[in-house]
């Protein structure tokens, strides 16, 4: 049986999707420039974005319906949801027909990959990302980066100081 597939796998496993080199994905929106959280946002060259809602158990995706924002916003072209395979049935019968499904597996190799399910219905409120929203969104974007290698040093500062010290040689007198 595969491990289960963790929030984490999935983030980067959409974050790629998304395409990274192409466009500006960040992961964890809120903060300056929305009123509720979106787990990645995707912005093409052009201003146009994308949302992806990431959903690793039933009582996760349920939840998010009795959210009151719906995930309803102008800055929005396409929402997607994305969940683990086991999840895809389940999700599909309950995701909102504007929604598109992105399915998370692993491959033979325990890679975590997306596969898109069904596509999303276009948001005809959505507008164009101004110069000032995308660099909102890049500057929280480097915020993230900042924090990241900031836990991945205290991280390693931890690993160090667990370490048993090393027992210096005892001299033959």
């Amino acid at each position: 049986m595969k491990d289960k597939i963790t929030t984490l796998e999935m983030e980067i496993a959409v974050m790629r999707w998304l395409g990274i080199r192409q466009n500006l994905v960040v992961p964890n929106v809120s903060w300056g420039l929305l009123n509720y959280e979106a787990d990645v946002v995707s912005v093409t060259p052009s201003g146009y974005a994308t949302e992806v809602e990431i959903k690793v158990s039933k009582a996760d995706l349920l939840a998010d319906f009795k959210k009151c924002h719906s995930h309803d916003s102008k800055l929005f072209k396409y929402l997607y949801y994305a969940v683990p395979e086991e999840m895809q049935d389940y999700a599909l019968e309950r995701i909102w027909d504007k929604a598109g499904l992105l399915v998370a597996m692993r491959d033979d190799y325990g890679a975590v990959m997306i596969v898109k399910v069904r596509d999303p219905k276009l948001n005809i409120a959505h507008r164009q990302w101004t110069l000032a929203q995308r660099m909102k969104l890049a500057e929280l974007g480097a915020m993230r980066i900042l924090g990241l290698k900031e836990g991945i040093l205290s991280m390693k500062n931890d690993l160090k100081y667990m370490r048993k010290p090393e027992t210096p040689a005892r001299s033959e007198t």
